[in-house]
């Protein structure tokens, strides 16, 4: 772990910190997340009211004191783009930090990104270019907030060639992971991306120990494994199924437990990559006490903010009034005469009168009827929910019209409904 004097002495971690490029893996499409990005890559998918999903790697780069950032883009990257320059834009170029926006750009050879570790490949001269002395390799799509300086003092402090940030998970969910084992000294023995069956921890049949996809180079380390990766025509190239074998057989390889360093708890991190992850990890928001914090003055989520006027509520008679219980409801929502439970509300959402919404996440700028019931449905952005609608209470009707998720969650998209925000024709 950290040593006493690495912990006591902040200017050790922002020397670390000012030496690092972070480079945010933003190319994927998650096709785990269905019709969500059918028109934008996972990482720009809406999340927690009023951001994205890449807000949150990137304002744990900004809060950490990393200033330096590439952000590797590819799979339907128009509104990420948009995103990024409306609302990551305000870093001075003149100090030596920036957002930089990296995309498959064929800098090698005549063909995309064909795996994680070919994409920042792709990209060496770039990172040349910077000359950091440590490169923070970061997935652009799960959700958390985390200082990545103690993770680079602990990366420094075991003279390691490269650093995995990894956390508990259930035994069963870990098969979607890439699953470590370690050893008392947090040195990684084994590496295996996404087996079919996991190795348990160590005396703890139920949990696996898994990489978040966070992962800590030195720099001219990382040069040496993706070149040697390159030249290996049968390589997937892949940091999980190439990149992190190869190196704990011929260099150091530690591990970084995402934990709390006081009470030795798990943090919170979401992979929101299906439709019941990312509807839980949105519903959980609306709870008394979330385990994620977004009122957080400490550690902002930072994020381009449209100017909206506040939420409205209106009409206040029996059988049609205006409230939201236990919800969070975003700047220039209008409920008019309708009830809203246990629900997430993006901006510019508008309901029609005599509704009852339960247990929902409705995206930005969905226009929902009169006398509709929606009970656990995620709705897509731009939707028009037309009037008498009833979503969630028979899922075999559902499943004609709409994807129904195997615990039950609705998902509503313009095209289900006819409704194309996107003419291709």
């Amino acid at each position: 772990m950290i040593s006493g004097k690495h912990k006591q002495e902040g200017r050790f971690v922002s020397r670390l910190t000012r030496d690092t490029l972070a480079l945010i893996l933003a190319g994927g499409r998650g096709s785990r997340l269905q019709q969500l990005t059918t028109w934008r890559a996972k990482p720009a998918v809406p999340f927690g009211g009023k951001f994205r999903i890449i807000d949150f790697p990137l304002s744990n780069c900004l809060n950490s004191d990393i200033r330096k950032i590439g952000v590797l883009t590819q799979y339907k990257s128009h509104s990420l783009l948009q995103h990024l320059q409306r609302g990551w834009s305000f870093l001075r170029g003149e100090f030596g930090e920036f957002v930089e926006i990296v995309p498959a750009q064929q800098r090698i050879e005549a063909s995309w990104y064909s795996g994680t570790a070919d994409a920042v490949y792709q990209n060496l001269d770039i990172i040349r270019m910077h000359d950091p002395k440590f490169v923070l390799i970061l997935a652009g799509d799960h959700v958390y907030k985390m200082d990545y300086g103690p993770m680079l003092a602990h990366h420094v402090d075991h003279n390691a060639d490269m650093t995995v940030g990894c956390i508990e998970v259930p035994i069963e969910q870990a098969s979607a992971f890439g699953v470590m084992t370690v050893d008392n000294n947090c040195n990684v023995t084994q590496f295996t991306e996404k087996p079919e069956s996991p190795a348990s921890i160590p005396g703890r049949d139920d949990v696996a120990l898994v990489s978040m996809g966070i992962y800590v180079f030195n720099t001219q380390f990382l040069y040496e494994q993706l070149i040697d990766d390159a030249d290996i025509p049968s390589s997937s190239h892949d940091f999980g199924m190439n990149i992190i074998p190869k190196a704990i057989d011929s260099a150091h390889v530690v591990a970084f437990p995402f934990k709390n360093l006081q009470s030795n708890e798990q943090i919170y991190w979401r992979d929101v990559g299906t439709v019941d992850a990312y509807w839980q990890a949105n519903m959980e928001l609306v709870g008394l006490t979330p385990e994620l914090n977004l009122y957080d003055e400490q550690w902002p989520i930072w994020t381009y903010q449209e100017q909206l006027p506040p939420a409205k509520f209106v009409f206040d008679d029996d059988g049609r009034r205006g409230m939201a219980v236990d919800s969070m409801v975003s700047g220039g929502c209008i409920i008019s005469g309708s009830m809203v439970k246990r629900s997430l509300l993006f901006s510019n959402v508008r309901i029609g009168s005599f509704s009852e919404i339960e247990d929902s996440v409705i995206l930005p700028e969905v226009k929902i009827g009169r006398k509709c019931r929606l009970n656990k449905v995620v709705i897509d952005k731009g939707c028009y929910i037309p009037d008498g609608m009833v979503v969630g209470e028979d899922l075999e009707q559902d499943k004609k019209r709409f994807y129904v998720s195997p615990d039950g969650v609705v998902l509503i998209t313009p095209e289900m409904l006819g409704q194309s925000l996107h003419h291709v024709r």
